[in-house]
């Protein structure tokens, strides 16, 4: 699950400037705190682009939605292990590049981790540590290869009954490409959706600078550790500082292993930054579960995508090719 870990600096919204101006609206959307923002010469064209871009937000929402009874994937989900469904174009590709995604990190990236049977409670009910029999249970019907895909006919078929998938961790990311897409076509000529901490940025702002992003603090949300000038990328951090079980005097974090149902240690922020919010979404989950070492060795085998991590111990490590800038009491390593 993303935090919203991402802030644009430097923009005052609704600023009136000489030519051309930026309007932006907050408002929530798939569970999740959106913002958008759009730059053109007329102002009304800009609330045209951003009413836009919500609107298509809203229509990927009820596509991949698992919780409405009038989605296609929840009739994928209702029929797992009974019968395949046939899906639109859309969420058959989506589910596509999800596969490839999962093949590329070995799995610990899987849209069937809607399966997991939820033993770690994030609402302070959790007081004692799940049984190792519950942990591996919770964790057995997660397993991508079950998703079976039929491209002749456009279908999706879950191998095992229970089997469910979902897009928490990639479908804001999804969500945040297409509302951008569909600002340019209204004729943005820059702007950026921030999509619950999933941003994706084109063009500069008004003034004719790069959109400077900020890295929010894992230990203070409000204040700023790092930032980076961006045009024509995406940003997206996952954080484990807003939802975690204590358990015995000790914090356990939202974000879950799908190989062991144990909640990941380590890190407590991953920042993914390349051109494709929806890769960078995927990148951001995985990264955070492989930890420091293993993730920072998928990031820098990848063209084209960047990433800056916090570790536990408040050290940040950037990918090979990243430049940012530390602020704060922060080691850059």
């Amino acid at each position: 699950m993303k935090q919203l870990g991402l802030l644009i600096l430097g923009f005052i919204p609704f600023a009136l400037l000489a030519n051309p101006v930026a309007v932006s609206k907050d408002t929530v959307l798939m569970g999740s705190a959106f913002s958008f923002t759009a730059v053109h010469e007329s102002s009304d064209e800009a609330w045209h682009a951003i009413y836009a871009g919500i609107e298509e937000v809203s229509r990927i929402e009820a596509l991949i939605s698992s919780w409405s009874t009038t989605s296609e994937t929840h009739a994928v989900n209702m029929n797992a292990g009974i019968a395949p469904v046939k899906v639109s174009k859309e969420l058959f590709d989506l589910i596509q590049r999800s596969k490839k995604i999962s093949e590329l990190s070995n799995g610990y990236f899987d849209i069937s981790f809607a399966s997991i049977d939820k033993v770690w409670k994030f609402d302070g009910s959790t007081v004692a540590i799940p049984s190792d029999e519950a942990l591996a249970a919770s964790v057995s019907k997660i397993n991508y290869n079950n998703i079976v895909l039929d491209k002749l006919a456009h279908t999706v078929f879950l191998k095992e009954k229970g089997m469910k998938i979902g897009f928490g961790a990639i479908g804001k990311g999804y969500a945040a490409n297409k509302a951008k897409m569909v600002m340019e076509q209204r004729g943005a000529k820059g702007g950026v959706v921030n999509a619950g901490g999933d941003l994706t940025s084109w063009g500069n702002r008004p003034d004719g600078k790069p959109w400077t992003i900020g890295i929010a603090d894992p230990i203070d949300k409000n204040n700023i550790i790092s930032w980076l000038n961006i045009s024509d990328m995406a940003v997206v951090t996952s954080g484990n500082y807003e939802r975690y079980a204590t358990i015995n005097g000790k914090k356990y974090c939202h974000i879950i292993d799908p190989k062991t149902g144990w909640p990941v240690t380590g890190l407590t922020s991953v920042t993914i930054v390349c051109k494709d919010a929806e890769l960078a979404d995927a990148l951001a989950t995985t990264v955070f579960v492989l930890g420091e070492k293993d993730g920072l060795k998928l990031i820098n085998h990848l063209q084209g995508v960047e990433c800056v991590i916090i570790n536990y111990l408040h050290e940040i490590t950037s990918s090979n090719n990243l430049n940012i800038n530390a602020l704060s009491n922060y080691e850059k390593n």
